[in-house]
């Protein structure tokens, strides 16, 4: 539930402030559980192909010029995965993204982490510049080292969620990682669906040899708290001006 600048809510009246990018799959995170939660926050586009995260003002949230951060009165918070914890431990029992149970959670856990230690940082923006600079201009090279990392991360979550799955990650419950059954499981499902997303979307990967990952895809796609969360559906996206 995102307000902007000129909507009718006061700023003041809006505790927490997301700082995002419309096409950054860690903000997308946030932005899921957010939804899931169902709490207001103030919506503060930071443009990174611009250089936005490199200025005084963003870099005094966070040193490393990173996004997202989410602001909670005087708490300044950086990292998706800080961010996804703190908002499950200050509001537990709106929409809980963790499962009780011992053995699922620690499932979510570690499909998590393959995307946000394995995947994501090896085909984010940064990484790909830096490649583009100091390794080979060729945006074909570029491409092919991401979608290298992308594939082995999807085999190993394939192999991991299997036996799982059910409607979501690990079962039919949204959570950080989802195992598809019936529902969502939180902590899984808000790291794969950003990133399944991205890989589809942005580095056109195939999908055919992940069906888990696959179906798993089109249950985040009817669950309105993923919809809205949606890089086309954000304030600074460029696709609405463009089409």
């Amino acid at each position: 539930m995102a307000s902007v600048g000129g909507d009718n809510k006061k700023e003041s009246e809006l505790k927490l402030k997301l700082y995002s990018y419309w096409r950054s799959s860690c903000s997308f995170r946030v932005r899921i559980a957010l939804n899931l939660k169902g709490l207001e926050y103030e919506y503060k586009a930071v443009n990174l192909v611009k250089g936005e995260q490199f200025s005084p003002e963003f870099t005094k949230l966070n040193p490393i010029g990173y996004v997202p951060v989410l602001v909670d009165g005087d708490l300044v918070l950086s990292d998706s995965f800080a961010i996804l914890l703190y908002l499950e431990e200050k509001y537990p029992h709106h929409h809980p993204l963790l499962p009780q149970d011992l053995h699922k959670k620690s499932i979510n856990f570690q499909a998590a982490n393959i995307v946000s230690s394995s995947i994501q940082p090896l085909q984010n923006l940064a990484t790909l510049k830096y490649i583009k600079e100091k390794v080979s201009p060729d945006e074909q090279q570029q491409l092919a080292f991401a979608k290298h990392h992308i594939e082995k991360g999807f085999v190993a979550l394939e192999r991991l969620l299997k036996d799982y799955a059910g409607r979501f990650a690990t079962g039919d419950e949204v959570f950080l990682v989802w195992f598809p059954v019936s529902s969502v499981s939180v902590p899984a499902d808000l790291f794969l669906a950003p990133q399944i997303r991205s890989a589809v979307e942005r580095f056109k990967m195939d999908m055919t040899q992940f069906p888990v990952l696959s179906r798993l895809n089109e249950a985040y796609n009817e669950i309105p708290a993923f919809q809205d969360a949606m890089p086309e559906k954000q304030p600074d996206t460029p696709l609405t001006s463009a089409s």
